[in-house]
C-alpha cells in the first residue's frame, strides 16, 4: 500500500443548539472585527438570529445559484466598500459558494454556517458560472476556517429538499471512490459517510423534527465533503457541473437525480469500489443499496422534470466529453454517454 493524503487545517464544531454561541467563539478567535454576512434573501432571518451579536458591517443577500460572475462580483465590491475583514455565509451551497468567490479575490477568511447537507463548506473548491458556462477550481483561500455545524438548523429545511441535498452528498461519497486522487483514507471516510446517510435520511422523511436523522445526515455529509474534498472531482460531478452551468438546472436535484446513471455506469469495471459501497449500504451490490434508499425517501429521478431540456443531450454529452477525468474506471464514449444522460433525462432504470 503506497499513497499520499493531505487532510485540509478547518475547525468543525458540530453540536445542535449551539450555532449562534459557536459562531461568536469564532469571530472573537479570528480577532474580526468588521464581519460581513452573506445569507439568502431566504434565510435573512435566520442569519439576523445566528449572527445578531456580532460586530457586522453589512448583510449581503444578493445570492444566486450556480454563483454567477456578476453576482459574485458585487458581492466583492459589496466586502470592498465596507471594509470587511471576515466574511460569514450561512447558508446553502450557493451562499457558501458565494462567499469562496469573495475569499478568492479577496484572501477574506470564510466562517461557514450550513443550512444544507451541499457540503460545500468542507472543501477548498470554487466554482462560477457566465455564459451558461460553469468553471470549478481548487485555491487553498475558499476553504472555510471553521464549520459551525448545528443539526437544529436544518429541521426547517423541507423534506423534499432535504432528500436531494443529502443524495448529493452520497454523490460526493461515490465519487471519492474513485475521483483522480483517491486514496484509501477517502475510501474509509465514504463509506462511513455513506453509512451514515443511509441511516440518517429515511429518518428525515419519517420525522423531519427529530434531531437523530438530521444529525447522521449532517454528520455524513461532512465526511462525504472531506472526502471528496481530497479524492477531487469524478465522472458524476463533471456531468452535473456541465448540467448545472448549461441549463440552470437546481443543483442538489440534478446530482440525486444523475447519481444512479454513474453508479450503474462505472462500478461493473470497479469491483473492490462497488463492494466497499454495497457493504456501506449493507446490500449484496452498490446500486441495489442506491436504489433501495431513494426507494425509501421517494428520491428525484429524471432531469425533465427539474427543467433539462430534451434536445440539450447531445450539447451536454460533448461539454462533458472534454471534462471527463483521467482514470475513470470504464471508458467514456460519446454513445455510452448519450445513453446515460437519455436516461437520466427520461427518469430511466440504471443501466
Amino acid at each position: 500500500m503506497q499513497f499520499e493524503h493531505t487532510n485540509l487545517p478547518q475547525r468543525v464544531r458540530f453540536a445542535s443548539g449551539e450555532a449562534a454561541t459557536a459562531l461568536a467563539e469564532e469571530v472573537t478567535a479570528l480577532g474580526a472585527s468588521r464581519v460581513m454576512v452573506i445569507a439568502s434573501a431566504a434565510e435573512r432571518e435566520l442569519a439576523g438570529r445566528i449572527a445578531a451579536g456580532l460586530p457586522v458591517t453589512h448583510w449581503h443577500h444578493d445570492v444566486a445559484m450556480h454563483v454567477p460572475l456578476p453576482v459574485a462580483e458585487r458581492a466583492r465590491a459589496a466586502a470592498s466598500a465596507h471594509e470587511a475583514d471576515a466574511l460569514v455565509c450561512v447558508g446553502g451551497g450557493s451562499t457558501t459558494g458565494l462567499a469562496k468567490a469573495v475569499a478568492l479575490t479577496t484572501g477574506l477568511p470564510i466562517l461557514a454556517v450550513p443550512t444544507t447537507y451541499a457540503g460545500s463548506e468542507a472543501t477548498n473548491v470554487w466554482g462560477l458560472t457566465q455564459n451558461d458556462h460553469k468553471t470549478t477550481g481548487v485555491d487553498d483561500r475558499v476553504l472555510p476556517r471553521a464549520i459551525v455545524y448545528d443539526p437544529s438548523l436544518m429541521i426547517t429545511l423541507p423534506v423534499d429538499l432535504s432528500v436531494a441535498s443529502g443524495l448529493n452528498a452520497l454523490a460526493h461519497c461515490v465519487d471519492s471512490m474513485w475521483g483522480p486522487r483517491a486514496d484509501p483514507v477517502d475510501r474509509a471516510l465514504a463509506a462511513e459517510a455513506i453509512r451514515a446517510l443511509r441511516i440518517g435520511l429515511p429518518q428525515v422523511v419519517t420525522d423531519p423534527t427529530g434531531l437523530t436523522g438530521r444529525e447522521h445526515t449532517l454528520y455524513g455529509a461532512y465526511l462525504a465533503a472531506v472526502a471528496f474534498a481530497s479524492a477531487g472531482s469524478g465522472l458524476h460531478h463533471k456531468i452535473c457541473h456541465v448540467l448545472g452551468g448549461m441549463f440552470d438546472l437546481p443543483h442538489a436535484q440534478t446530482h440525486a437525480v444523475v447519481l444512479p446513471h454513474v453508479l450503474a455506469f462505472n462500478a461493473p469495471a470497479a469491483p473492490e469500489a462497488e463492494q466497499r459501497i454495497a457493504e456501506a449500504f449493507g446490500s449484496d451490490t452498490a446500486l441495489g443499496g442506491l436504489t433501495r434508499l431513494r426507494a425509501e425517501v421517494n428520491a428525484p429521478a429524471a432531469l425533465r422534470d427539474h427543467g433539462m431540456p430534451e434536445e440539450g443531450i447531445p450539447a451536454a454529452v460533448e461539454a462533458v466529453r472534454g471534462a471527463v477525468p483521467a482514470g475513470n474506471p470504464r471508458p467514456v464514449t460519446t454513445d455510452r454517454l448519450t445513453a446515460l444522460l437519455r436516461a437520466a433525462w427520461e427518469g430511466a432504470e440504471p443501466r
